[in-house]
């Protein structure tokens, strides 16, 4: 009987579905064992090889656990608002809940294809709206919660609001906006009711606020510092600038410290959490205030005396953060980050002109660029000055794009001799640099005796070494008022609008300007029908163009616009929330999918607690993941979530990469010319689909032709006859056309094979390249397994019921304990060789016994689990492999009783003799003499001497 895999993965697909095998229960006795994967938008391409990567990985470890009498919780879901979706609908006219549900489908039917064992009854999907009720209802809790620094935790607003009666807030100690002024209990029962909501604005852990955003004007909407590479947008590669937009923002920060400690405590990746350290970004120093001086008349030329007795602008003051305020006098000027909000406001007339063109140039860069370039020099004097907090002397006013708003204060105080780009910014620009402080290296000890050597009025600085001037300095600030010791984080409140359609409703409705939440009770607030997806005319967001979208208080539902009466019927925010809302909290929703009551029940979160094992990419490093732990650790604040983190262990999964093929068309012509003959040409590179490509690296210049319109008037130049492309291995994307479709390597060879060969590849943590040709090695592999059990498999059951022999048991077992050992440190590329191993021993051991071969079929369940139960089918069992018991390792088959001595004649090897190995010495030789095969040997002679070394070696001498 042959192994005919498309029969048996269809029949055992269908089988797993109609029963629900893999359905968990928040009720069950057994332990609990939560693992998950980083759920995956539905793009309209489905999948490629690359991607069931970690799934196979996660579903070879859930199954392994449902072995080992685990109840196991595997779900799987989509993150299916997004901005693909939406730009098809903007380009085709077709609702982007249309082509969501036609690629989930796709998607669905790829992931069933592959046998993963995901409980389908938990499926979520972010842009269905009884998922996004929930997302909203977080939001609403965030909104009325704010962040106290003495319990170090998020707090219920009306805690805030009871304190601000009583006492006002100059004893409250919270995270909230800088410019937050203080008040008595008296001011705050006289503010007004939209006063006390916009003093509220600066405490809420979610608020509107003005912020530098990424704009991308064609597609109309903010993006993620992620989705832009290379100042375009990573989808499309459109321009982006950077523009000043009222948003909502969250207040992360408020969590800086507690998302850096949080992980002491995880099981994540180092790599993973140094990005999240260093993005996150701790740093201790203190803020110095330095002030402007009044701008001076810029018709009459000015000398270092005008400026030095100019008077002061207090209504102007430059803050600033240092990890290293023991320099402060080795500042030279200072330079702001171009779109800080001081610099139209003390920039000179005559230097207005070339500020603003270098203001206009720098939005066009983003952050991560201008983070990344430490080579250009750029920058331009405002023409204002400020004064030196403590030698009162006028400092230069630059901007300059190596500054960011976004980082600690948007300004510096350039030290030439301690930084080297202030130093290369100051002699790119002339500006002096004290002599002495010129190329000097500050060390921590040697830097404040320099200073003071020229400063005549730093006598507190007089041989302190570095820790001990720092806390000086901090000193002398606070005696000023101008400056204190501070913890500064790199990291900022995080963006959370989006100009878009496609994503979760804000449930906010707007009076009198201000925010106001949707009662629980009425979520979701649901998307409304739009007739275009981009913004209007106007420049409003998409939901702009819906016909009702407002908001009636005294019915509690979404009413047409035109009943918009601001006394009942209210404006409805036009914005909608980023594609990281509804995966921060979805692994806590899969607990409980299906209540409408709660985001989970009690009983649910009490079982399940946390994920075990969480599967994905580390490019979420600093998005998905810092998001979702900061979700988590204000949900744990407000005792929704039982734990502070939501993921005990992860593992970032390599990636599979593909092999890229490459024409090369000369630049400024329509001429492509063969690899080999590129060197004699300026070219350009571009990428072709693979499988127009052969094994010889030829492609078909006709298909090409075919392919792309681009390539149909094209000239080839062509080097023996033929076209030949380059190759190049790199990231599999559709976007250098180099994906492998998982479907066509089914339909060949099998889902068992293609898990096989996935995890046979190397190591799950490291890249590892594809090629298809080596899947047909796996293939042959599971041919071979099915032929071992052809007693079973045929019917004949000859030998099935003998007694395993001593050489069965102990490829067993250590088979066994092998592959158990991989699977706990998922090293499961190894396993596959183990069985590749162990299939081969028992076929040269010509094994039939159902003793070995049913352990050794659920050790090869959870890789290859179609044929496995097939297999346990045919071996007598009427029910899933999946529900078998792991086998368990004895050692004592793996202890060797005997030893294969080789005999050898005068130092030469002969033969060998299976001898026991408590058998002594006398005895050994006594066999040994005996044997027909020494007396042959001997031909009658006899040996000098005989040497035994008792579990070794006999050497018979003479």
């Amino acid at each position: 009987m042959n192994y005919n895999f498309r029969e048996i993965e269809a029949k055992w697909q269908k089988y797993w579905a109609k029963n629900q095998t893999f359905k968990a229960h928040n009720d069950s006795d057994k332990p609990k064992y939560y693992v998950l994967d980083m759920f995956p938008y539905p793009s309209g391409a489905g999948l490629h090889v690359g991607h069931p990567l970690g799934y196979i990985a996660s579903d070879i470890y859930a199954r392994y656990k449902r072995h080992k009498g685990f109840n196991v919780l595997h779900p799987m879901g989509y993150d299916s608002f997004g901005l693909p979706a939406e730009q098809y609908a903007i380009q085709t006219g077709q609702h982007p809940a249309i082509t969501t549900e036609t690629n989930i489908k796709r998607y669905r039917e790829q992931l069933d294809e592959l046998g993963f064992s995901f409980d389908w009854s938990r499926e979520v999907r972010t842009s269905n709206p009884q998922y996004y009720k929930w997302t909203q209802w977080v939001f609403i809790q965030l909104f009325d919660s704010w962040y106290n620094k003495k319990t170090d935790k998020a707090e219920d607003i009306s805690e805030l609001i009871s304190i601000f009666q009583k006492e006002g807030n100059e004893k409250v100690e919270a995270v909230c906006d800088d410019d937050t002024s203080i008040f008595s209990a008296e001011d705050w029962a006289n503010f007004s009711d939209k006063t006390r909501q916009e003093i509220l604005l600066k405490y809420r852990l979610t608020y509107l606020a003005d912020a530098e955003v990424n704009w991308c004007p064609a597609l109309g909407t903010v993006l993620a510092n992620d989705e832009v590479v290379n100042g375009v947008s990573e989808r499309g590669g459109h321009p982006v600038i950077r523009k000043k937009m009222t948003q909502w923002m969250m207040r992360i920060t408020a969590y800086a410290q507690r998302l850096l400690d949080g992980l002491d405590t995880i099981d994540w990746p180092q790599p993973l959490k140094d990005s999240q350290t260093n993005w996150i970004g701790r740093s201790e120093g203190a803020s110095a205030t330095f002030n402007v001086i009044d701008n001076l008349d810029t018709e009459r030329s000015r000398s270092d005396q005008d400026v030095i007795s100019a008077p002061l602008n207090h209504q102007f003051q430059i803050e600033v953060f240092t990890t290293r305020p023991d320099t402060i006098f080795g500042t030279s000027f200072m330079t702001l980050a171009p779109e800080h909000e001081l610099v139209a406001k003390i920039t000179t007339p005559d230097q207005k002109e070339a500020v603003d063109a270098y203001v206009e140039a720098t939005a066009k860069r983003s952050e991560r660029d201008r983070m990344a370039d430490v080579k250009t020099i750029s920058g331009v004097f405002t023409g204002g000055y400020a004064e030196h907090p403590f030698t009162k002397e006028p400092i230069p006013i630059w901007i300059g794009d190596y500054v960011l708003a976004s980082y600690g204060t948007g300004a510096v105080m350039a030290v030439p001799c301690g930084d080297q780009r202030d130093y290369d910014f100051a002699k790119h620009f002339n500006i002096p640099i004290p002599n002495i402080f010129e190329g000097v290296d500050i060390s921590e000890e040697a830097f404040a005796d320099k200073a003071n050597t020229i400063i005549a009025n730093s006598d507190f600085l007089d041989g302190l070494p570095y820790k001990e001037a720092t806390k000086k300095i901090i000193e002398e600030l606070e005696k000023i008022g101008q400056g204190e010791g501070k913890i500064n984080y790199r990291l900022r409140d995080a963006v959370f609008s989006r100009q878009r359609y496609w994503g979760e409703p804000f449930p906010v409705y707007y009076v009198d300007g201000m925010p106001q939440m949707i009662s629980d009770e009425h979520l979701p607030l649901e998307l409304p029908e739009v007739k275009k997806y981009l913004p209007t005319e106007t420049g409003e967001p998409p939901l702009g163009n819906a016909t009702k979208w407002t908001w009636n208080t005294d019915t509690n539902s979404v009413v047409e616009n035109e009943q918009i009466d601001n006394t009942t019927v209210f404006s409805l925010e036009l914005n909608t929330m980023p594609g990281w809302a509804g995966s921060s909290q979805y692994f806590n929703r899969y607990m409980d999918p299906q209540n409408s009551k709660a985001i989970y029940s009690q009983e649910a979160i009490d079982y399940w607690q946390d994920v075990d094992l969480y599967i994905g990419g580390s490019e979420h490093a600093t998005g998905h993941l810092l998001y979702s732990r900061f979700w988590q650790k204000f949900l744990f604040d407000k005792g929704i979530a039982p734990k502070e983190e939501f993921a005990k262990k992860l593992i970032n999964q390599g990636m599979i990469t593909g092999t890229s093929a490459i024409v090369y068309r000369i630049s400024g012509t329509n001429k492509y010319v063969s690899c080999g003959l590129k060197k004699d040409y300026e070219v350009e590179e571009l990428r072709v689909d693979v499988n127009l490509v052969n094994t010889s690296d030829e492609i078909n210049i006709e298909d090409l032709k075919k392919w792309q319109p681009d390539f149909k008037e094209a000239e080839f130049i062509l080097e023996d006859g033929k076209y030949v492309v380059g190759r190049e291995v790199e990231k599999m994307s559709k976007r250098w056309f180099n994906v492998v479709n998982p479907d066509a390597i089914c339909e060949e060879y099998g889902a068992d094979s293609l898990r096989l060969y996935e995890m046979f590849l190397g190591p799950l943590e490291q890249s590892k390249p594809w090629n298809t040709a080596g899947i047909s090695g796996v293939h042959s592999f599971l041919k071979k397994i099915w032929k071992l059990y052809s007693p079973f498999v045929d019917g004949s059951l000859s030998g099935v019921e003998a007694e395993p022999t001593a050489e069965n048991l102990k490829t067993l077992h250590k088979t066994i304990k092998k592959v158990e050992e991989d699977i706990e440190n998922f090293s499961f590329n190894t396993s596959v060789s183990t069985f590749m191993i162990c299939v081969n021993e028992l076929t040269a051991q010509k094994c039939t016994s159902k003793a070995i071969l049913e352990p050794l079929a659920i050790l090869v369940s959870p890789y290859a689990p179609h044929i496995a139960e097939e297999l346990w089918e045919k071996l007598g069992h009427s029910e899933s492999i999946s529900e078998a018991p792991f086998p368990k390792f004895e050692g004592k088959y793996l202890v060797e009783s005997s030893k294969e001595y080789p005999i050898s004649f005068n130092g030469k090897m002969r033969f060998t003799m299976e001898l026991p190995l408590d058998m002594g010495k006398d005895d050994i030789e006594a066999a040994v003499m005996a044997h027909e095969k020494t007396q042959a040997q001997l031909q009658g002679r006899t040996p000098k001497k005989v040497i035994v070394v008792p579990g070794r070696i006999v050497n018979i001498v003479g």
